[in-house]
């Protein structure tokens, strides 16, 4: 670090240090509050919504530019307390924040993922939930609900079977907050088990439930990056520090290999809003005594820092006609890699593609002309907070047919249903562990 940055990092302002305690709503909004005015040239804090009750969901952004889309910065997400009494989310996403901004222009890594990266922090998205537990419970509370008693992680729209549940606001705020942005990667922090869950939820036999569990089109990226989170977390890797719970080998699992679940967020984000998910399972307890928040806080905050790091996998670019004008809502897809709702460019023509290392074909599509190919190589050593960056000029002659400027609908039905059965894809892999349990209380 040269000298200038250090002087820099000394003259930064600074917030008082964050005790290791639970923080309810007010003392949370205080929190936030305080840190946006401190830091406003590095954070931006807003509320999505309301919840039933009418308290605020917070969203605090921390990026170089978070009052602004910034072309080829990626969008990354944390969200905690979806089920209010599981809490320790909740507060390491204020340390997280608090970690963040009092290191920038300090550490070199910290400073240079703002630099890189628009980080969205929602600590808490059932604040009615937290706010009603009474009496505290490793393993279940009143206060898992929000205020109208239904549980928002079997709340979202499910592509594999009917979800006739009341939308309720607090899920109804988060799809329209991921209209609002292109994020590219996400979380959603829970408690009672200990482990990293990915993609499946749910299924069909087209997704491979006949071997017992259910994979996306990008499994590889999947595991890699729940074993990217679960490596670095010293009890989260071993598999089986929940003496009550299934053993995880690696501390990672297939989502509808633990157990199925409808209408869960991490699936809904990946189908429809074109944003990687996973589940991560922070603690046994549910809701543990808050002297054990330091214990929880030392082992996770290597992986929540790496696992941000990852929204720089893969390849990003934006997609020009031959006028240099960006184009919306194009498909950009790796051939053998589609999405059952096409993965599009943004309103700037931007797209991102979660890769590993490796050679691809991307196939890009506008409708009324054919599609376009073009080969990427993805190094085995990422650039530094960069994906590969590859912009794509469409070779077409003369005015391309008109493309809408806002994204268009992608059906909200059951988008599986009517898929043929199971194919070779979906076979148990390598670094496939199969896992059952029947207690359905924990994602």
């Amino acid at each position: 670090m040269d000298f200038a940055r250090l002087w820099l990092g000394l003259l930064l302002p600074s917030v008082a240090a964050l005790d290791f305690g639970y923080h309810h709503q007010k003392g949370m909004e205080e929190f936030l509050k305080n840190v946006a005015q401190n830091y406003s040239s590095i954070t931006r804090l807003h509320s999505i919504g309301k919840s039933v009750k009418g308290r605020n969901l917070w969203v605090l952004v921390v990026g170089r530019f978070p009052k602004e889309h910034r072309i080829g910065i990626p969008e990354f997400k944390y969200v905690a307390n979806m089920h209010g009494d599981e809490t320790v989310g909740r507060e390491l996403l204020l340390h997280l924040i608090e970690h963040l901004v009092t290191n920038d222009g300090k550490d070199v890594e910290i400073t240079n993922l703002i630099n890189s990266t628009r980080i969205h922090l929602m600590p808490s998205m059932n604040p009615d939930g937290f706010e009603a537990v009474v009496k505290p419970d490793c393993f279940y509370s009143n206060g898992r609900e929000n205020s109208n008693y239904y549980d928002l992680n079997r709340n979202f729209p499910d592509a594999f079977e009917l979800n006739n549940v009341s939308r309720q606001p607090e899920t109804a705020a988060v799809m329209e907050w991921l209209k609002t942005e292109t994020f590219v990667l996400s979380a959603n922090l829970h408690g009672g088990a200990l482990v990293a869950s990915y993609p499946f939820d749910n299924g069909v036999p087209a997704t491979g439930t006949l071997y017992s569990r259910s994979v996306t089109p990008d499994d590889d990226v999947f595991q890699y990056l729940a074993h990217t989170y679960a490596s670095r977390n010293p009890t989260m890797k071993k598999g089986d520090q929940c003496k009550t719970k299934m053993n995880f080998p690696n501390g990672i699992t297939n989502g509808y290999s633990w157990y199925p679940l409808k209408g869960g967020m991490q699936d809904y984000n990946y189908i429809w809003a074109q944003c990687f998910e996973i589940t991560l399972e922070l603690s046994c307890c549910k809701y543990p005594h808050e002297e054990k928040l330091p214990f929880f806080w030392n082992k996770n905050k290597a992986s929540l820092i790496e696992y941000i790091k990852q929204v720089h996998l893969g390849v990003k670019g934006q997609v020009f006609d031959q006028n240099g004008n960006p184009l919306p809502n194009v498909i950009v897809e790796v051939q053998n890699r589609k999405h059952i709702c096409p993965y599009r460019t943004n309103k700037f023509g931007e797209y991102y593609l979660l890769l590993l290392p490796g050679s691809y074909i991307i196939n890009v599509t506008v409708p009324g002309h054919d599609p376009y190919l073009t080969k990427v190589v993805i190094p085995e050593k990422s650039q530094n907070f960069s994906a590969l960056k590859k912009d794509i000029l469409l070779p077409f002659r003369g005015q391309l047919d008109s493309i809408p400027v806002s994204n268009p609908s992608c059906s909200k039905i059951p988008l599986y249903s009517d898929l043929p059965s199971h194919s070779e894809a979906t076979k148990p892999g390598l670094f496939l562990f199969l896992v059952t349990v029947f207690h359905v209380f924990v994602k």
